[in-house]
């Protein structure tokens, strides 16, 4: 096999600049997997590689040799050296795939849906959507403010959520909320009511703010419901990631 080394390769530099620039995955509607369990994932659940990279080292792994089966596209080997600048992980995976984005979904009017506001972790932004795949959720808008969700970190976090759940950034989160049909239920303090005691079936949208600043006051006048997570003395709030799996899965305990 031919193993590249230069850094001046075309296809490695469009690679890097994939993942070091969301710009660039903007413009080109593509972005990079990392690691053997995402990409697989994305196989998973029907999705198409454009192309596989994997290091020297990774090429004598089983669990790559096994994946590479069932891959059809082509595959290009890079030096240990090379393939460590592809990655931010301190112990390379081994295998990376360019992959297209999926086109952003159109807002639905009802349904079981959820609304990011802002937040701005990527670990949080990828463990939200992980969990969200988990509950059920059937589409996830984001606002402008959120996390890249084709960024590398959101990717891992994400764990493969990204190839099957609706997603759509950059949305008008007030807009979707004066035209969506059911509720509006926001994680607030004034006014709320304690997450166990709602009634939270049939359509709803949940809104989740930011980790600093919650969720945005214009959002917050839309909310119908406002809800409050019961904690003990003390503690003044959770990681909104926590947050989310809390609210989530109670909607979808009381939906059945």
């Amino acid at each position: 096999m031919e193993i590249i080394t230069s850094a001046q390769n075309a296809i490695f530099k469009q690679a890097l600049k994939l993942l070091q620039n969301r710009r660039e995955r903007i413009k080109t509607q593509q972005t990079i997997l990392d690691g053997a369990h995402l990409l697989s994932a994305w196989l998973d659940a029907d999705r198409t590689l454009k192309r596989v990279f994997i290091s020297e080292v990774g090429a004598a792994r089983v669990e790559i040799q096994v994946l590479l089966k069932r891959i059809d596209c082509p595959v290009t080997y890079l030096s240990t050296a090379l393939f460590a600048q592809l990655t931010d992980l301190p112990s390379a995976s081994g295998v990376l795939a360019l992959v297209a984005i999926p086109p952003a979904v159109i807002p639905q009017s009802s349904g079981f849906v959820l609304l990011l506001d802002g937040v701005q972790d990527p670990g949080n932004v990828g463990a939200i959507l992980r969990t969200a795949q988990a509950a059920g959720v059937e589409q996830v808008l984001l606002s402008a403010q959120c996390a890249d969700v084709w960024s590398p970190k959101v990717l891992r976090a994400g764990m493969g959520a990204q190839a099957v759940l609706p997603l759509l950034e950059h949305a008008d989160l007030s807009w979707f909320a004066e035209q969506f049909n059911g509720q509006i239920a926001a994680t607030l303090l004034d006014g709320a009511v304690d997450l166990y005691a709602a009634k939270l079936q049939g359509s709803l949208a949940l809104v989740l703010g930011s980790e600093g600043l919650g969720v945005s006051a214009e959002l917050a006048e839309k909310a119908t419901l406002r809800l409050k997570i019961p904690m003990a003395d003390g503690i003044e709030s959770l990681n909104v990631g926590h947050a989310a799996a809390i609210c989530l899965y109670e909607i979808k305990r009381q939906n059945g």
